[in-house]
């Protein structure tokens, strides 16, 4: 039975929330473990549907997956090495499955992946991810609908920039599939995100050879074994951005712990123009106290360390209740605005044309019924029913289960009039005499 989240508008949120670990940097990880023959532990994992859909798919890849035996842990135990082969069934439901696609061929010299789908945000094509494998010095093909790939990588030089800038799970694949080359790759224009760096740390504990992690060039010289390591999953700066904006759409006062103010940079940025104040106060804790509302300001999506595109929909939700008016522009994924007829639906004044849209803040949103268009937008949708008078009914909340762990929780936690109820969807009466 589907579930909605039924919020009460109009609470002030007040406290401490604790910051789960990145699912952008679980995800990849968990596929590292292919890497190397017996367990692999992460620490910090976040409890989210994508995980546990990346468990079975490593379980359909010859590993033992124990999922949180104790809090934020997952044990990866790789048992057989003869499996080749991510199920369509799977794949498909997620598009981040991908990434199994260059720890397979790194360690058992093939790999067959299905294209990847789990995704509403328009054709993200993988284009990058063949063009880099296939520099490398491996055999591509397309083969009933799978992307296959033979022979371990020779080493070479590939070029990762395209129209939406430099591929974060491209990146990620090639590095890991030059791990046990033969030879030397450099990649260029590669993705810079902290998730990139954390995998990196990860394969260099397990004995990988990597430089550069963190700038637009890495080197990777390839080794002939790796081994099973324990590690730590950073925490997720996209749940911290959301908590950070719900402080400011809520006029509260959050703390956030066990958090990176390191990688927040472009959000700070953001804050400080739109008069949201906010403090660091120590290494892994920030605060948020806004008691007036926030000034509108424009904001355009662009790669690491630029506005992420992930906070694109949580902050236009912001915009949409502060003074003023604000340009957003994305460049990233034109179509990453499917939530705009959504959040009118709650009293939003929004124009949007292609890949640009003008907001106009309000006084005042009005609860309604309404539908998560993805996961991004889903959160953005559940911080406008913060502040919307009356009840807010946030339906297709698998979306949201993507990425947040225990969101509503932790936002019932701080002060929200927030429920998770199960639902019996409405069906035409033809339907219901036939049941």
């Amino acid at each position: 039975m589907p579930s909605k989240y039924v919020i009460h508008g109009g609470q002030t949120l007040r406290g401490h929330v604790t910051i789960s670990g990145s699912k952008n940097a679980a995800l990849p990880m968990m596929a590292a473990a292919l890497l190397a023959k017996g367990c692999t532990v992460l620490r910090n994992v976040p409890d989210l549907s994508d995980v546990r859909l990346m468990a079975h798919i490593l379980e359909t890849l010859g590993c033992e997956v124990t999922l949180f035996p104790q809090p934020g842990v997952v044990a990866i135990n790789v048992v057989d090495e003869t499996p080749v082969k991510a199920p369509y069934e799977l794949v498909s439901e997620m598009r981040a499955s991908f990434c199994v696609l260059g720890p397979l061929l790194s360690r058992r010299g093939e790999a067959h992946v299905s294209q990847p789908g789990g995704c509403t945000l328009g054709e993200r094509p993988v284009d990058l991810h063949v063009k880099g494998i296939a520099a490398i010095g491996s055999q591509v093909t397309f083969e009933r609908g799978d992307v296959v790939a033979r022979g371990r990588p020779t080493g070479g030089r590939v070029y990762l920039g395209g129209a939406m800038g430099p591929s974060v799970t491209g990146t990620g694949n090639v590095m890991c599939a030059a791990t046990m080359g033969s030879g030397v790759t450099v990649i260029d224009q590669a993705a810079c995100e902290p998730e990139i760096v954390n995998l990196a740390e990860m394969l260099i504990a397990m004995g990988a050879k990597i430089s550069g992690h963190g700038t637009s060039r890495i080197v990777v010289e390839g080794v002939r074994e790796l081994h099973p390591v324990t590690f730590d999953v950073i925490p997720d700066r996209i749940e911290a951005g959301t908590f950070m904006i719900a402080a400011a759409i809520t006029r509260g006062d959050i703390t956030l712990e066990k958090c990176d103010p390191d990688v927040m940079s472009a959000l700070f940025d953001k804050f400080a123009e739109m008069g949201v104040p906010h403090e660091r106060l120590d290494a892994t804790t920030l605060r948020v106290h806004c008691p007036n509302r926030a000034k509108a300001a424009d904001m355009t999506t662009l790669p690491y360390p630029g506005f992420p595109t992930d906070l694109q929909s949580p902050l236009m939700a912001l915009l949409c209740v502060s003074e003023g008016y604000a340009l957003v522009e994305e460049k990233i994924y034109p179509e990453r605005f499917m939530h705009v007829p959504e959040y009118r639906r709650l009293g939003a004044e929004i124009r949007k044309q292609f890949n640009t849209a003008i907001v106009t803040g309000v006084s005042r949103l009005q609860g309604a019924p309404v539908a998560a268009t993805d996961l991004r937008a889903g959160a953005g949708l559940i911080l406008l029913g913060l502040v919307a008078e009356g009840m807010t009914e946030v339906l297709k909340i698998s979306h949201v289960d993507r990425g947040y762990d225990n969101f509503h929780g932790k936002l019932a936690a701080l002060g929200a009039s927030i429920q998770r109820v199960e639902y019996q969807p409405m069906r035409r009466a033809s339907d219901r005499k036939a049941a």
